[in-house]
């Protein structure tokens, strides 16, 4: 693993663990320098940038609730003064709540999910564009959501509000895509189906992905890797006549 600094940097938000941890490590094995945020397990976000440094690559652990604006601003101000310019964003953060139906939700549950997978993936985009877009200096790059299976599944009986702001993640990735595509910089989404990753837990089903796995065409839950492969790629010249997209990782779901 080398950086290459013609490379530039990519920020994954939410790249601690799971999807965000595989897509950081996969970026800086393409020679990327890489900024891990996080917003509360700095332990393991320390734990790869460290280890992406330890094989030969740059990286540092960047503390921010993507849902708080100053924290956003503060996060990537550090970016600029400690990475190579920035090529990348993958707008991975995101939260799950307990499985619950539309009437048991509460408006403060309502406006946490909203706040963390909507408002945060608009503030963090809106601060690359600043940085990446040919309109204000930038030399271009790409940025990649994450949206999920559910925005097209509606996820009922369990996390509809999940299923809604990640519809919105796939309306702002055809919206934003087409805003920016003259100024050098493209923006898609990926949407994973289930996946073995850590936020089943945080939803208090961490048995989820092994149970419904069967029941996907492909007969299995898929990996993050397998997810975060197909981020890099979007990230990549590869993909370069690639905008506007919406890819679903779900294995056939």
């Amino acid at each position: 693993m080398k950086t290459d600094p013609s490379r530039g940097s990519v920020l994954v938000t939410g790249g601690g663990r799971g999807i965000g941890a595989a897509t950081a490590w996969l970026c800086a094995g393409e020679g990327y320098a890489v900024a891990v945020n996080y917003a509360r397990d700095a332990t393991a976000a320390n734990a790869l940038a460290e280890r992406i440094r330890s094989a030969g690559g740059t990286a540092i652990a960047v503390a921010a609730d993507v849902a708080d604006e100053a924290q956003v601003m503060a996060m990537f101000a550090r970016v600029d003064a400690q990475l190579p310019r920035l090529a990348g964003l993958v707008n991975n953060a995101g939260i799950v709540d307990a499985a619950a139906r539309v009437e048991a939700m509460s408006a403060a549950r309502l406006q946490r999910m909203f706040a963390v997978n909507v408002v945060g993936s608009f503030l963090c985009a809106r601060e690359a564009v600043m940085r990446m877009s040919t309109r204000h200096g930038g030399s271009g790059g790409a940025i990649v959501n994450l949206s999920s299976a559910a925005s097209r599944l509606g996820s009922p009986g369990q996390y509809v509000d999940y299923a809604a702001s990640k519809g919105a993640i796939d309306t702002f990735t055809l919206g934003l895509a087409r805003e920016v595509a003259a100024e050098g910089i493209r923006v898609n989404a990926v949407r994973p189906g289930i996946i073995e990753t850590e936020i089943h837990a945080s939803g208090g089903q961490p048995d989820r992905a092994a149970e419904l796995g069967p029941t996907v065409p492909m007969q299995r839950a898929g990996s993050a890797e397998e997810v975060a492969r197909a981020i890099v790629w979007l990230l990549s010249d590869a993909a370069s006549y690639t905008t506007g997209s919406l890819i679903d990782v779900s294995g056939g779901r």
